[in-house]
């Protein structure tokens, strides 16, 4: 594994932790080394101090300390420029001697763990010093964002595709490393009771919330470029949308399921009478415009709810609503599946009785809960609604794996399902690029909302129109 950024805040919170997680569960290959290239001059020994103090701090399990030194001989520190011909030079050298001495067969994957204007610079360094040659197969993963729109998502990748193969290109994306998102698909496809009720026969709605407590805080620069619908929905919310609501793949492989989200993606749009004001809500949280590298005119969207629909007979006429934002009451990612209404069935004093809910918990809660009716004791006619829930996370000595974990494993088994392939990425693209087209005037869309509620009042009234609400669950 060769890391680009080795000295980055990525690196010391969560591949060398998640590094460490996979080797205390025995889950590393014997054959396996590190090459972190950072720009800073240090020593190795120091180097390996550094995310030993990075692993106490931000791993899930205890120390090991046999564990640990089994590991870090196996993480060396190599220091150059990204743009220096002669430190790739010399990184090549000294992974010919790690393939000698941990006998890895030149298999290695190249991990760009930096800011993306230093993609296309590495990955063409990384040609022209044939580091990409040779026996073995060689890897890259590229961390988001994958471009900010459509026309330089398309340059970067023909950059990448010049020295790389789509099949050992990683685009990755952690939410789809997250336990219940590969989960979703299992509650889909391996539950009978869930399947067959999957459509718009039996389905009212569905709710997609990616809520988050904090501010943009340090990250202003790179924010005031991306906003809440390049920053998450472009990647996070669309795939959370294309794997809930995907026809089952043909095969459990990686293609077969990308195939199948690359539909979803294709068929997103806008009611056909589509009104702007009605179906697309942005807000901006009050202090936004005070926060560090800020345009204290900023037009940027800190909040972004959408009213879609998908041309599929499966959804036909299915609204999903999707919310996104940051300084929101609490930190919550979930999916809520809402059942139609039973017809002429009320409780006591005409009360009418609470739709069937499936609520899959992405984080912090990891589960599901399935709410449904039953019968008050009593000897009134009383509906109330109960539920039956699962929660991964909850129970004392629960530890899931952390999204890297899983995703560094995918990349060194050659499983690209959970990662996203080209044809995803630019379709995603080309729906925010033509949604961003259609809000040319932010500031007339554009609503203040204070910070510990829900957004703005229009993202209430995106489902009230529709005799709906949010689910704050």
């Amino acid at each position: 594994m060769v890391i680009f950024g080795g000295t980055g805040d990525l690196t010391h919170r969560k591949l060398i932790p998640a590094l460490y997680h996979l080797a205390y569960q025995g889950l590393l290959p014997e054959n396996f080394a590190v090459a972190a290239v950072g720009r800073r001059e240090k020593s190795e020994e120091v180097y390996r101090q550094e995310v030993l103090q990075s692993v106490e701090k931000y791993a899930r399990f205890e120390m090991d300390q046999k564990v640990w030194r089994e590991l870090v001989e196996r993480i060396y520190y190599i220091p150059f420029s990204f743009e220096e011909d002669e430190g790739y030079k010399r990184l090549r050298d000294f992974l010919e001697k790690l393939d000698q001495g941990y006998h890895t067969g030149g298999n290695r994957f190249y991990y760009l763990a930096v800011s993306p204007e230093s993609f296309p610079i590495i990955v063409e360094r990384l040609k022209s010093n044939q580091l990409t040659q040779g026996e073995g197969w060689h890897r890259l993963v590229i961390e988001k964002p994958f471009g900010q729109n459509l026309d330089s998502a398309q340059r970067l990748n023909e950059k990448i595709q010049e020295v790389f193969l789509e099949r050992d290109t990683y685009r990755i994306d952690h939410y789809l490393g997250k336990e219940m998102i590969q989960n979703m698909m299992v509650i889909r496809f391996a539950n009978s009771i869930f399947e067959p009720l999957w459509n718009h026969q039996y389905i009212d709605h569905i709710q997609i919330t990616a809520a988050e407590q904090e501010g943009v805080g340090s990250r202003g620069g790179y924010y005031e470029k991306a906003g809440a619908l390049r920053d998450m929905v472009q990647n996070h919310i669309l795939q959370l949308l294309a794997i809930t609501a995907m026809e089952p793949p043909y095969k459990n492989d990686a293609e077969a399921i990308r195939d199948e989200k690359v539909k979803i993606l294709r068929s997103i749009r806008f009611k056909e009478t589509m009104n702007m004001h009605e179906d697309v809500t942005l807000g901006q949280y009050r202090g936004y415009l005070q926060e560090q590298r800020v345009d204290p005119n900023s037009t940027i969207e800190t909040f972004a709810g959408l009213k879609l629909f998908l041309d599929s007979e499966r959804w036909k006429d299915v609204p999903f609503y999707i919310r996104t934002g940051k300084m929101l009451k609490e930190k919550m990612t979930q999916v809520v599946v809402q059942f139609k209404k039973p017809p002429l069935f009320y409780s006591h004093e005409g009360e009418e009785v609470q739709p069937n809910l499936l609520i899959i918990r992405i984080q912090p809660e990891e589960g599901a809960v399935f709410q449904f009716n039953a019968k008050k004791p009593g000897t009134l006619q009383q509906v109330v609604p109960v539920d039956m829930n699962f929660c991964q996370n909850c129970h004392i000595g629960a530890n899931s794996p952390e999204a890297y974990e899983k995703l560094l494993l995918d990349v060194m088994e050659g499983d690209a399902s959970r990662f996203t392939r080209w044809d995803e990425v630019e379709q995603s693209w080309k729906f925010i690029d033509s949604l961003s087209d259609c809000c040319t005037n932010k500031k007339e869309l554009l609503e203040t909302y204070s910070p510990g509620g829900w957004g703005p009042i229009k993202s209430e009234e995106l489902l009230l129109r529709d005799k709906r609400k949010w689910w704050n669950l």
